[in-house]
């Protein structure tokens, strides 16, 4: 972890940095009229009645009132505010015996700088954000002088934007897998305090997520999905730096990930669950594996390729042909429009017709066993009284 640090390098660093200090405190609070004074917060501070004084008693007014916070102690031309707070701000004056005014200041107390909490983001080889918090609110105009150095370079600054007064960037870092020092001074109107940070550029690598992640399904493919994706916008292209990527997919519903490889943009899964969503997400890394992975991209959804359904007819074109027989001729090709919400109706409609047709079938085949065995029986009397006839004959006398 980044931290402070004591090396020699660092007490070299720290006395330019105090030489720098130096000179702004001088300087950096030039634009704040000169009636100003700082005072620190807990602290106890004495104003003085600074115009000549022959010794008479003053009158001290807060905000023109007569009202002082009850710790002020008032003695000798001066004002003591013990055990000061944010409610002891304010315009403060002195006034004679006459009331003529003499002397007025605006206080302003807060605290003094101290040690801030640095952080970085390196997101590609070209450049390092930093970033940092106050341990506490100074509640003081507070500016911040920013620089590094390596082990055989000479100090450089830290770009600051104005927009952002708790970061700055280190542009194109020299001998980026070497240690560097990072300094934050802060510096108010009660002093300065230096954060040094010695830290490995290397180790803080840590690509942004690559984006525009689309699975897609293969055509003719039920159990293969495609997926696509580009470099994070963050990361230049065209250049040695290359990344590696690794994706994870699972079908919809699942807790288990299957991991995939690749220094390509796109990626053919081979595996995929016939018939199921699947999710997919993507990773990246340098390719050398200097840093971190980066966090995983949004889930991305998409469903493997689907044979589509065939069927000569639709299922209204065959309730029509059994229900009223009308012998309705439809085109090759017409395509017959249904309502979504009749699905279920069309269905029913469907069984009952085919249970119809089914009887109808039924019905039919029965009458005609019953007609087949009418006939038969008469045949069969028919040449039962043809043989009785004949015995009858022949038994006659000649």
């Amino acid at each position: 972890m980044p931290g402070k640090t004591s090396c020699p390098g660092g007490l070299i660093v720290i006395g330019i940095i105090s030489l720098c200090a130096v000179h702004v405190s001088s300087e950096i609070w030039s634009n704040e009229v000169s009636d100003i004074e700082y005072g620190k917060l807990g602290s106890n501070v004495t104003l003085v009645c600074k115009p000549s004084w022959t010794g008479s008693p003053v009158a001290w007014r807060l905000n023109g009132s007569a009202t002082l916070p009850r710790q002020a102690v008032s003695s000798n031309g001066s004002l003591t505010l013990v055990n000061t707070d944010l409610s002891m701000e304010g315009n403060y004056s002195c006034l004679d015996q006459g009331g003529d005014l003499l002397w007025a200041t605006k206080l302003r107390l807060g605290h003094m700088p101290g040690l801030v909490s640095v952080s970085f983001k390196m997101s590609n080889h070209h450049s390092v954000q930093c970033f940092w918090k106050q341990p506490a609110k100074s509640h003081l105009p507070t500016k911040y002088i920013t620089s590094y150095s390596d082990r055989v370079s000479r100090v450089e600054p830290c770009h600051q934007d104005s927009v952002r007064p708790n970061e700055c960037t280190i542009q194109h870092p020299t001998l980026w897998h070497h240690y560097h020092m990072v300094n934050i001074t802060e510096v108010n109107p009660l002093g300065a305090e230096t954060t040094l940070v010695r830290v490995q550029f290397d180790a803080l690598l840590k690509p942004d997520p690559p984006e525009a992640v689309t699975p897609e399904p293969v055509e003719g493919q039920p159990s293969r999905l495609r997926v696509s994706w580009t470099y994070p916008s963050s990361w230049p292209r065209g250049e040695a730096y290359t990344l590696l990527f690794q994706v994870r997919y699972r079908p919809r519903g699942s807790v288990n990930w299957s991991l995939l490889n690749t220094t390509k943009t796109t990626l053919l899964i081979t595996d995929a669950l016939v018939g199921h969503a699947h999710v997919a997400q993507v990773q990246a890394m340098d390719e050398l594996k200097y840093g971190h992975w980066s966090d995983w991209s949004a889930e991305a959804e998409a469903m493997p390729w689907t044979e589509p359904e065939s069927s000569t007819l639709s299922p209204t074109i065959w309730i029509g042909l059994f229900t009223d027989g009308g012998g309705t001729v439809i085109p090759t090709g017409a395509e017959v429009k249904t309502d979504e919400n009749e699905d279920e109706y069309t269905s029913l409609g469907v069984l009952i017709s085919l249970g119809l047709f089914a009887g109808l079938i039924l019905s039919t085949l029965s009458a005609l066993v019953v007609f087949l065995g009418v006939r038969q029986r008469r045949r069969d009397e028919m040449i039962k009284q043809e043989l009785t006839s004949m015995v009858k004959m022949k038994s006659l006398p000649i």
